[in-house]
């Protein structure tokens, strides 16, 4: 077992203070950084120690598959961060949402998932459950109504982005929350856009709450990771055997450089989040914008629940580029700070096509009706000065 779950000291101190201090564990040389413990297993002084740690009696490490010292302060520093009572680290973002689906899950069980998530954790709904005898809805996660009707007395779990990649709508978590519990299932959301600095899903009624820890946690490019966060209970019950069994470990090396990047994620997030506002005020007005989407603005389609349910908006922006295709491509290849990747959350502005890399498996008419055009692109805001991506983005535009 894992030592994540160990009180703090630092539980009731501020976000910025928990992202510096929670978790850390001193070995006997006192280091300040935290020690990376690249180990895959541990030696134990006496035969019955080790009996002792594989009946789960002592709270000892026994292999880094599922228990590592470095680990343990990432997974602690972000349970803190959440407000969870106890968390998983995962080797990627998508082994945390698979995960945090499938564990609890039999074949029989019913999923209902909103239709606007990012292009992989709609295979796993749509094409991977069924294979094993899970059934799954696709909904409209606007429409709560959609969401009621698509209930079965045999659904276990809600799952949902919020804002959704790529088009940056807003779900009314507590709402669907409240109907995924009159029904006796559980809500997942997946809080990569918003980020536990903006967004709080469990306070909002979120039974559990996962990330892609390479976006903004790392937030400079370097190493992939997940994260799954919920109760004591849900941890217990069903991650722990099944990650312990089945693998989808994090690297102890990984989970260094993620506790690295979690002591900037506030500041970082606030700078990007500014720039994300200051590219989007100018977008606002540029005659080549067919459309633009973004949190943090009043024109936003729910605006009045961004208000009520995030801190602030986000660091991506979505705009549809005039032109379709060929405009956007104009676009992007006119860019010279920011990047084309599929990458976001990055201390480097990146910009993305969806309907030609994240989410080109759906069909033209999904796309469509997600939103998604041949011209939308998905703007993830860097660290760099704002005027200078201002002007990149004009420029650019000239040439579409």
């Amino acid at each position: 077992m894992s030592k994540s779950t160990a009180p703090s000291h630092t539980a009731h101190l501020r976000p910025e203070t928990r992202l510096v201090h929670s978790g850390t564990l001193r070995s006997e040389f006192g280091e300040t950084s935290e020690g990376l413990f690249l180990t895959q297993g541990y030696v134990y002084e006496t035969a019955e120690l080790c009996e002792a740690r594989f009946k789960g009696e002592d709270p000892g490490y026994i292999y880094s598959r599922y228990s590592n010292p470095t680990i343990a302060m990432f997974e602690r520093r972000m349970i803190e961060l959440e407000g969870a009572e106890a968390g998983r680290a995962a080797a990627t973002g998508m082994a945390a949402v698979t995960t945090a689906i499938l564990a609890p899950l039999k074949a029989g069980d019913h999923v209902v998932a909103s239709k606007q998530v990012f292009g992989s954790c709609r295979y796993v709904v749509e094409d991977l459950l069924p294979r094993y005898g899970i059934q799954s809805t696709l909904v409209n996660g606007l429409d709560l109504d959609d969401w009621q009707r698509a209930v079965r007395p045999n659904t276990k779990s809600f799952f949902l982005e919020s804002p959704t990649n790529p088009t940056l709508d807003v779900l009314d978590i507590p709402a669907i929350a409240e109907i995924a519990h009159a029904a006796g299932a559980r809500l997942i959301v997946d809080n990569v856009f918003a980020t536990p600095i903006w967004q709080s899903p469990l306070a909002l009624g979120a039974d559990v709450v996962v990330y892609s820890a390479t976006k903004h946690i790392d937030g400079q490019g370097r190493c992939l990771g997940g994260m799954i966060l919920s109760s004591e209970a849900f941890v217990n019950e069903h991650l722990h055997n099944f990650m312990r069994q089945t693998g989808p470990s994090i690297s102890p090396f990984n989970a260094w450089v993620l506790l690295k990047g979690l002591e900037t994620l506030a500041v970082r997030v606030r700078a990007q989040t500014d720039n994300a506002a200051r590219v989007t005020d100018t977008l606002a007005k540029h005659p080549k914008i067919a459309r633009l989407v973004y949190p943090g603005r009043e024109d936003h389609p729910q605006a009045a629940l961004v208000k009520k349910q995030m801190r602030a908006g986000s660091t991506l922006v979505g705009f549809e580029v005039k032109g379709g295709k060929a405009g956007a491509f104009r676009f992007l290849n006119g860019l010279k700070l920011a990047r084309i990747s599929n990458n976001l959350g990055d201390a480097k502005s990146l910009v993305t096509h969806p309907a030609t890399t994240t989410h080109q498996r759906l069909s033209p008419e999904a796309r469509a009706e997600l939103g998604i055009s041949e011209g939308f692109i998905r703007f993830s805001a860097g660290l760099e000065h704002p005027d200078d991506l201002i002007e990149d983005v004009t420029a650019a535009l000239a040439k579409a």
